[in-house]
């Protein structure tokens, strides 16, 4: 029983199929943006409120859609940068970040 568990998980670990491919992809994105929301103490912050982190988002997609949406970006942008270059955040290691500093 337990060799065909194994079995069956070498399998689907190896499955090139391109949809698994895709939604492997996908699972892995969400879990790293789902981690930078840990980094930044959203979690711990709100009592770990799920409304209250969804409105933060929410509230940042409005502010994105705004006319100030390419300053808020830099700013945003060095403020993350920032908090990576401290060492108490490290970006995924397969994250494709800028390679200007805007």
């Amino acid at each position: 029983m337990q060799a065909r568990n194994r079995l069956q998980a070498k399998r689907a670990r190896h499955d090139t199929r391109e949809w698994q491919v895709k939604r492997r992809e996908r699972t892995r994105q969400l879990i790293e943006l789902g981690g930078l929301i840990a980094k930044a103490d959203l979690v711990e912050l709100t009592g770990d409120d799920r409304a209250v982190i969804f409105g933060l988002l929410i509230e940042a997609a409005a502010t994105l859609r705004g006319e100030a949406r390419e300053r808020q970006l830099l700013l945003w942008h060095r403020r993350g940068r920032r908090a990576f270059a401290d060492g108490d955040l490290q970006p995924p290691a397969t994250a494709i970040w800028r390679t200007d500093d805007r």
